[in-house]
């Protein structure tokens, strides 16, 4: 008899020349065979359903529980066991099984050479043992034999290859009194290894490449959640140590959390602590800005669309919510939704469920709303601006971030930061910030908070870049400011002048310890000019010592 790949229908791409050899030796010999106690006269039907389902499903999983039943089906097999080869770790594990609990089969792990199957995998050959009673290498490390007191009990166990890897194997054990149609048997797993050997690479590829973004992914979140630990929010003033008190306590709920403060003191840093220290900091981290939008798409934005609902709804859309499904909404500038818009978040927070534009399918979500605003929301509710009910809803665990201008010294450290910050991103060396530099700094007040304070120290940065000090004058003039009020500076020039001048003489004190004649010469001044220069600055020798 001779066999083709016509013959065979699709199972054609997934065999080479020597199995169809093998294939049509068996079959030409199988009236030969029926007296060895069973027939293999049904081996045509048995591959071509198996060609048919790896032609069909790309689906590992439902190619190897087809070829596990096909092989108790035809083969009798008592145990079937498809092992993978994980070349990472250099583990072979029972990946899908038949006749073993999740148990056993979990307890299936070798490493090359180890057992009959780790052999296998090592030296790519098959390996038949007609009674495992007799096999020393037969580990029974499943432990699935326990029950079995049959002698005639025989392993089989045969590679899966492709273009000479070793991928893993497929076993089976069965009770045969009679080698040759173990042998027999042999030849058809070996058959039934090459058909699926395709599907196996794609699925460790795509398996190695899955592992690589978990890991990445992994790493990441772990990255995220050390860079917003509560901890690493610069300042040490106690309002903030208050901040990060009430951080850590709502982080292990899914509480809504209202995030107060004026406009740039680091509301949204407050919400990055809460969700990447939280319990949903494996879920998305979705943020959206209520006052960039206009009111017209603000609600496809958040709840997203159905195709058609509107002119240029082309396709459908998810909204923010579900988006942030699993994880953490955060509303920046809530205060500035509109009242209708208001009344549809409202229902998202009472029952966590709502409808695109344009459909009426409920969609449910779960996840934890933060919100946050500068506005007085207290007092809008009293003016009619906000809803009631809302604010309330959002009001469930408020978090005040304190102005920079209440924080003490989180200015200086917070400007050490920046200054660290800019540095290297610029590739510069700034050693330091002059000390009137920093009491320009601590007697600002701060109106854009700490926002303006980064935006301050990036300028100065690269003002400073040449000499690698900040001094006053590398400071934008609204911080130069009180000082030239003080001194009685009139007009520009004379203002920056005598910036210069108080800067050059509290850093000559510093240096000398307030040793008013060795700063003296230091400026190449007299005593007496020196301490006429201090008196209009109204400065102390003795505050530098």
């Amino acid at each position: 008899m001779n066999i083709s790949a016509s013959d065979l229908g699709p199972m054609g791409k997934g065999m080479g020349l020597s199995d169809y050899h093998d294939l049509a030796m068996y079959v030409e010999d199988q009236s030969a065979r029926c007296d060895l106690g069973e027939c293999r006269t049904n081996l045509l039907p048995m591959i071509r359903e198996m060609s048919q389902i790896v032609t069909e499903s790309g689906n590992l999983e439902i190619i190897l529980h087809t070829l596990l039943q096909i092989m108790q089906r035809y083969l009798k097999v008592v145990r079937g066991m498809v092992s993978l080869y994980d070349t990472a770790s250099g583990r072979i594990f029972v990946h899908q099984s038949l006749g073993l609990t999740d148990e056993e089969a979990a307890r299936g792990i070798y490493h090359l050479g180890e057992g009959i199957t780790g052999k296998v995998v090592e030296n790519g050959q098959k390996i038949v043992v007609p009674r495992i009673s007799e096999e020393p290498n037969f580990l029974n490390r499943t432990r699935a034999r326990d029950a079995i007191s049959d002698a005639r009990l025989s392993f089989i166990c045969v590679p899966i290859m492709r273009s000479q890897k070793i991928m893993g194997t497929i076993s089976a054990e069965r009770i045969y009194d009679n080698r040759r149609l173990l042998d027999l048997d042999v030849e058809i797993v070996s058959i039934l290894a090459a058909m699926t050997a395709q599907a196996v690479e794609f699925y460790l590829m795509e398996s190695v490449h899955n592992a690589a973004l978990e890991k990445e992914n992994c790493n990441l979140r772990n990255a995220l959640k050390e860079k917003f630990k509560p901890s690493n929010i610069i300042g040490n003033s106690k309002s903030m140590r208050e901040v990060y008190g009430l951080i850590e306590k709502i982080a292990r709920t899914k509480t809504t959390v209202l995030i107060l403060g004026e406009s740039g003191v680091g509301k949204e840093l407050v919400a990055s602590a809460i969700h990447y220290n939280g319990v949903g900091a494996t879920g998305p981290f979705v943020k959206f800005n209520c006052a960039a939008l206009t009111e017209s798409v603000i609600e496809s934005e958040l709840f997203g669309h159905e195709r058609g609902s509107f002119t240029g709804a082309h396709s459908q859309r998810k909204g923010r919510f579900e988006e942030a499904d699993g994880g953490t909404l955060f509303l920046d500038e809530v205060g500035e939704l509109s009242l209708p818009t208001q009344a549809k978040l409202l229902r998202v927070l009472q029952e966590r469920s709502f409808e695109r534009v344009g459909g009426n399918t409920t969609h449910q979500v779960d996840l934890r709303i933060l919100a946050a605003t500068n506005r007085d929301l207290a007092d809008m509710v009293a003016k009619g601006g906000f809803r009631e009910d809302l604010y309330y809803r959002l009001n469930v665990y408020p978090i005040t971030v304190p102005p920079l201008r209440e924080r003490g010294n989180d200015v200086i450290a917070l400007a050490d930061h920046f200054v660290s910050k800019f540095s290297r991103q610029m590739g510069v060396d700034i050693k330091r910030i002059s000390t009137p530099a920093l009491n320009m700094l601590m007697r600002y007040h701060w109106p854009g908070n700490v926002r303006e304070l980064e935006n301050v120290i990036e300028r100065a940065v690269i003002l400073a870049a040449e000499n690698g000090v900040i001094h006053g004058y590398n400071l934008p003039p609204s911080l130069q400011t009180p000082l030239i009020s003080e001194v009685s500076c009139e007009g520009g020039l004379e203002a920056r002048l005598a910036i210069v001048e108080y800067e050059m003489i509290v850093e000559a004190l510093k240096l000398h310890d307030g040793n008013m004649t060795e700063a003296a010469n230091h400026l190449g001044l007299t005593r007496r000019i020196l301490g006429l220069r201090m008196k209009k600055y109204k400065l102390n020798y003795r505050a530098f010592r």
